[in-house]
């Protein structure tokens, strides 16, 4: 594989697609390639990999047409060998390029854990800081959409437990298309985390807005956002379990019941301040993610919470998850996957102390 600097062939102004602005509806899968676009426009370095991006788009298609745009040198099919592909994308990163790498799908990712977890979240720190590793690894994770076995994950606590990755997921098209960027410009791995069952899904995405600064603000990759206020429960949700939680606080008001709803955004870091403000108002919190109970993600918000907001606290945290069990058929996905009941049923045990 040859990779160069700068684009080798440039596309023709007649290749060139054209140029969407102002606020436009898109499905997140679009409002991805959007971002990635841009970032491979604005930074030769930029590069993408992974197995059947290029001419077909991907599974999902979220780099349809990228390759035609800039070229079989920057937006590159590899050989289906997930560890090769990271350890080239370190490799890369080490010569000064961005990968940005897609892993098929969530239960793919593991040929390539050793990579990620012993090299590429290791040599910033190993290296006492002279080397940097601006990779980019792009997952499809989560369920619903009726795949079959190794096709529906939720890997995310794999990695926030790992020092030295940032793990990020977005919950709509606006944050898709913002983040991705914000990701790919950062100087630490990144594992973003996009959530399948959500590519259709559509939403307002302003695509003149300038991205934020790092730790700017509401909208860095670190921070945390209320998407919904509320003054009698915090429900905390990240990735594609951020709609059912806005949907189960619209049932709850329809009985009376006024519940906040976060968008964690970032996984690791975790933007504890932002959740405990909520809890401290509200005095009760409920986590739900798709990931298994046991161990997830919201036993850590859990423990952080009950750290800060104690004496604030009305009821114990509550936490919403699949089950202690390997993925099931897609028969029963819905029944494995956190609905708008379990999240409910939460809710009333949280208001009941």
């Amino acid at each position: 594989m040859t990779v160069t600097s700068e684009r080798t062939t440039p596309a023709t102004p007649a290749e060139q697609p054209a140029a969407l602005t102002g606020v436009q509806r898109l499905p997140m899968a679009k409002a991805l390639n959007l971002g990635m676009g841009r970032a491979l426009a604005d930074d030769p370095r930029v590069l993408l990999m992974g197995e059947d991006i290029g001419r077909l788009g991907g599974v999902f298609r979220v780099t349809d047409g990228l390759q035609a745009q800039f070229g079989e040198d920057r937006v590159v099919d590899t050989p289906l060998a997930e560890s090769g592909i990271v350890g080239t994308a370190i490799g890369l990163a080490l010569r000064g390029y961005r990968p940005v790498v897609e892993i098929q799908f969530d239960g793919f990712v593991f040929p390539a854990f050793d990579q990620i977890t012993t090299q590429l979240a290791k040599m910033h720190y190993r290296s006492r800081g002279r080397l940097q590793l601006p990779v980019v690894i792009r997952i499809p994770f989560g369920g619903g959409i009726g795949a079959v076995e190794h096709h529906s994950e939720s890997p995310e606590a794999l990695f926030a437990h790992t020092a030295g990755l940032r793990v990020v997921s977005p919950s709509t098209p606006a944050d898709a298309f913002t983040m991705i960027q914000q990701a790919i410009a950062s100087p630490d791995p990144v594992i973003f985390l996009e959530p399948k069952g959500r590519y259709w899904e559509k939403g307002d995405v302003d695509l003149d807005a300038a991205l934020p600064t790092p730790h700017g603000g509401p909208g860095d990759l670190d921070h945390a956002r209320v998407v919904r206020t509320g003054t009698d429960v915090t429900l905390v949700a990240h990735g594609p379990t951020v709609a059912t939680a806005l949907r189960a606080a619209e049932a709850a008001a329809a009985e009376g019941r006024s519940v906040e709803v976060i968008d964690l955004r970032t996984i690791s870091p975790l933007d504890t301040a932002t959740i405990a403000a909520s809890v401290q108002r509200t005095g009760r919190c409920v986590v739900v993610h798709e990931a298994p109970v046991l161990y997830g993600t919201g036993a850590e918000v859990a423990a952080r919470i009950t750290e800060e907001c104690f004496f604030h606290l009305q009821a114990p945290v509550l936490r919403v998850g699949g089950f202690h069990t390997p993925y099931p058929v897609a028969k029963i996905e819905h029944d494995y996957l956190p609905g708008l009941d379990r999240v409910l049923d939460a809710v009333d045990r949280a208001l009941a102390f």
